[in-house]
């Protein structure tokens, strides 16, 4: 595999030849660098919390075949046809219902981890304004 060769690239070299009078280029290297670490933490948290979904997803999926599967099994058991219906009809009700539940533990699982995702970045603005600040006083100074 051929290596990347943005990886060696430095840009405080590049920064420093343009010699620009009060700026602190190895401050601003450093933000960017947390900057970028702030999105790898975002993107590994948002992965994560796509994978803890598609783990759930499949154990859905399980649980509902063998429900399903038991559900055949049921509905060729004796009884009158008034008991079948009957039973059907509570077994539909039960499967909406746990869909239904399935669904909202399914979007909760999302909106935690996009929160989680999202609380990363905007710590990471945040602390990214402040340190612009800073340095633009050391400018005017």
């Amino acid at each position: 595999m051929a290596q990347n060769p943005f990886f060696d690239f430095d840009f405080s070299k590049i920064i420093s030849e343009y010699k620009l009078p009060g700026v602190d280029v190895e401050a601003l290297v450093s933000a960017q660098r947390r900057n970028i670490e702030a999105i790898t933490a975002a993107n590994q948290l948002a992965f994560e919390g796509l994978q803890a979904v598609g783990r759930r997803q499949a154990e859905i999926l399980r649980q509902t075949l063998e429900e399903a599967a038991a559900v055949l099994r049921d509905s060729v058991a004796q009884g009158s046809p008034e008991e079948k219906i009957g039973k059907q009809t509570e077994l539909a009700k039960q499967a909406f219902e746990k869909a239904l539940a399935n669904m909202k533990e399914l979007a909760d699982l999302l909106t935690k981890s996009n929160q989680e995702a999202a609380a990363v970045i905007s710590a990471r603005v945040t602390a990214s304004i402040d340190e612009v600040k800073g340095l633009l006083a050391n400018i005017k100074k």
